[in-house]
């Protein structure tokens, strides 16, 4: 039977805001504090980071410290990949969201030849290039190098040699090519894009679920519709960034809050309706930054409550 490991990866350098290193940490005290022994009762694994490079001087300013990013996700890459052909269910951690480019690597590396479907819960299409990017944070860009998609069509910047070099590389990790294609690619919750992720979407009909829709329409509905669309792929990565959440509702401990979010429960039902298909094998938490809180901890008690329903029904899945 398939164990879960929890894999930690306390890298934030892809985000624009410090802090989301230290959300690990605070979802763990977040279990403490629920007298809840939870972190007791899986195996874990931490991945070196390269955060002391955030005082380096930065070359790459349309993909900031991409160069350490890439490390870190190539690093996360052979985790996951590892602890995948271990028969492990993988529980990745993480401080800023360009660490799923890690995950998305490391799924595909272990079985090459299996069609992946990725379901993205985020505020965000983190479908932005280097060529695109307004901010050069990577955090925006994960889904963009795993489908090997520039989106020159919409470029804004004129990248140089070492951020072309290293993006090339970042879109290689685990191995060569696309990791997964637009139409396997299902976002929930996507509120705050840009122009050029607007018409990657749009050019590529990825599917957005709304708040606002699936509220109108129905989670029941809407989840039944959401996963007949990855009905034929062999196997599934759920990826949870917490400002998929209303900020106002839940709080303002993420780097880049935006209201109108889902609340707590809405996110387990999303996540519940693909782990109940039985074909997931990794889940992702990202973006949790304690330094920006607005009401204590309330960000990662939330994201602690979600991490432990969603367990329990990936549990209920391995037996």
């Amino acid at each position: 039977m398939k164990t879960i490991k929890i894999i930690k990866n306390r890298s934030d350098l892809g985000a624009g805001t410090r802090g989301s290193d230290m959300g690990i940490d605070a979802i763990e005290i977040a279990a403490i504090n629920k007298n809840d022994n939870f972190f007791n009762c899986y195996s874990f694994e931490d991945i070196e980071t390269e955060n002391e490079t955030i005082y380096n001087k930065e070359n790459n300013s349309f993909a900031k410290r991409i160069e350490s990013v890439y490390r870190v996700c190539s690093s996360l890459s052979s985790s996951v990949s590892k602890n995948l052909l271990q028969d492990n269910f993988p529980i990745v951690l993480s401080g800023d969201h360009s660490s799923a480019l890690g995950s998305i690597s490391g799924i595909k590396a272990a079985y090459p030849k299996k069609r992946l479907g990725v379901v993205w819960i985020d505020a965000h299409a983190d479908i932005h290039s280097p060529y695109t990017s307004p901010s050069g944070n990577i955090h925006g860009m994960p889904l963009a190098a795993a489908l090997n998609d520039n989106n020159l069509e919409y470029k804004i910047n004129n990248v140089i040699d070492e951020t072309e070099h290293f993006w090339n590389e970042m879109q290689n990790i685990g191995i060569k090519g696309p990791k997964v294609v637009h139409e396997d690619i299902i976002y929930f919750g996507v509120r705050d894009t840009e122009k050029p992720e607007e018409a990657a979407i749009d050019n590529n009909n990825i599917k957005n679920y709304t708040v606002s829709e699936m509220r109108y329409r129905g989670f029941e509905t809407c989840l039944k519709e959401a996963s007949q669309k990855l009905e034929d792929c062999d196997i599934i990565y759920i990826s949870f960034d917490v400002d998929s959440m209303d900020c106002n509702l839940i709080s303002k401990g993420t780097g880049t809050p935006v209201s109108k979010g889902f609340d707590q429960d809405e996110i387990v039902n999303i996540i519940k309706a693909f782990v109940n298909t039985k074909k997931v094998i990794c889940f992702e938490v990202v973006e949790v930054n304690p330094t920006l809180d607005n009401k204590g901890n309330k960000m990662a008690e939330t994201a602690f409550d979600v991490l432990k329903e969603t367990t329990n029904a990936i549990i209920k899945t391995l037996q």
